[in-house]
Order: C-alpha cells, then structure tokens, then sequence
C-alpha cells in the first residue's frame, strides 16, 4: 500500500492541476489579507469558500484520476497485491496531495502575515482541519461513485450531482422542511440534519468557533448549546471520521466484487 501510495502521491503533486490548486489558494489567501487587513475577516471569507470548494476539488479529482488511471489499476490487480491495498493507496495519495496544497496554499500567506503572533490561529488551524476532513470525505465518495459506474460520463455525472446535492440542494430541502412544518418543535431535526451533511455540519463547527453564531439564525442558539459544549465537539469530529470510514468501507468492499 505504501508503495502504491508514494506512486499516486508522487503523480499527482507534480501534476498542473494541483499546482493551480495551491497556487489558487495561494492568491486567495494574499488577496484576502491585502484587502480585509484582518485575519478574523480573511478566516471568515475562506470559511465561505473552503466549505464549498474543498469538497468539489475532492470529488472532481477523485473521479478523475480513477478513470484517468484505469489501466494502470487493471495492472496492480494482476499483481499479488490485495485489492484494498490499491485502492486505498491511491485514495491516500489523492487526498494527502489535495489536502497539502490547501495547507500550504493557504499557510505561505497567513504565516508571513504574522499569524502566530494572533489569536486566530487556534481558528485557522480549525479551518484547514476542516477543510482536509471535506477533501479526504469526497474523494473517498467519488472513488465510490467511479467504482460503482463503470461508464465515464455517468460516474462524472453521479458524483457531481452528489456534490450539488450536499453543497447546495441538501439546504434548501432542509429549510423548505423547516417552513413546512414551521408550526412543531424542529431542535431535533435541525441537529440530526446537521449531522447528516459533512459541509453543514464543518460551517457549523467553524462559525462556533470563531464566535459568530448569530449567523446560524434562530437555530444559532441550539446549535451553540450542544456543539460549544466539550462533548458536542467529540461527536462533530466523530462524525467527520465516521463520514470518511463509511465511504471507505463501501469502496473497499465494492473493489474486492468488481470485474475489471
């Protein structure tokens, strides 16, 4: 698996996308700084964009290098390697690479800005934690989503259904549920379904930390008392792993069925 790893790792960092990448977060992080002159505000404003791009990166990249490397797949499984093994090498190498980028895309800047002499840096630090969560949850999703269509386009377009779906239509079922049935007691719900989309659930845990729940709205306050709380933090966390365990689970068993 290491060496399977080194190899996808080693492809992909040298590759001109993930040098766009780095070199997009790069910019965004010196134009923010420049701009705002506030790391609290810069925090903020890559909070907006880390949530939504991360995840689409992730899945765009995930299904790509799957089909773009089929061939070389296929050879691996002729070898007397286990097939978790390959799969999850390469699930590795992808993410690992996507998640550096945006950790160093994103350091260079905000370190030169001075911000270990900050008090954001705790939050900071919570941000690229979350963003490196969504990166390794929707690469693992679209490996799944590749490995379970065998057609190019229909895998391509499955997996960026799934992204619009948890970035963008999953809210708007939520609050159209919420004017519906506006009239009984949604605490519950509103935390269950949180729970249930890594991205809202990273915006939620971000927004708390950086203290600025109000933006949630009426739901601001529930979601401050349990996810402020110590054990509120361990079960987002938690969750986080168990939405990446899960599609890696999925892959795992889907690659040692399939024919190739």
């Amino acid at each position: 698996m290491i060496k399977i790893f080194k190899y996808s790792f080693s492809d992909l960092i040298r590759s001109r996308w993930s040098f766009i990448y780095l070199g997009f977060y790069l910019l965004l992080g010196i134009v923010l700084l420049f701009l705002n002159n506030d790391l609290s505000k810069g925090i903020i404003t890559l909070m907006n964009v880390i949530v939504v791009l991360t995840p689409m990166i992730g899945t765009i990249f995930g299904v790509m290098y799957f089909y773009n490397s089929r061939e070389f797949t296929e050879l691996l499984l002729a070898q007397p390697i286990k097939r978790s093994k390959i799969f999850l090498g390469q699930f590795l190498g992808i993410s690992i690479s996507l998640a550096l980028s945006l950790i160093i895309g994103l350091g260079i800047p905000f370190l030169v800005y001075g911000l270990f002499k900050s008090r954001e840096i705790l939050n900071f630090i919570f941000l690229l934690i979350s963003g490196t969560f969504l990166t390794f949850i929707f690469v693992a999703l679209a490996i799944c989503i590749a490995l379970f269509n065998s057609n190019k386009i229909k895998g391509f377009g499955y997996a960026i259904l799934m992204w619009l779906f948890f970035a963008v239509i999953y809210d708007g079922l939520i609050l159209l549920a919420m004017m519906v049935f506006k009239d009984y007691p949604l605490d519950n719900f509103a935390l269950i379904a949180s729970f249930l989309n890594p991205i809202d659930l990273s915006r939620i845990m971000i927004l708390l930390k950086l203290d600025i729940s109000a933006l949630l709205g009426y739901t601001g306050a529930l979601f401050q008392r349990f996810f402020g709380t110590g054990l509120g933090l361990i079960a987002s966390w938690t969750m986080l792993l168990i939405w990446t365990i899960i599609p890696l689970i999925l892959m795992i068993r889907k690659a040692r069925k399939k024919n190739f």
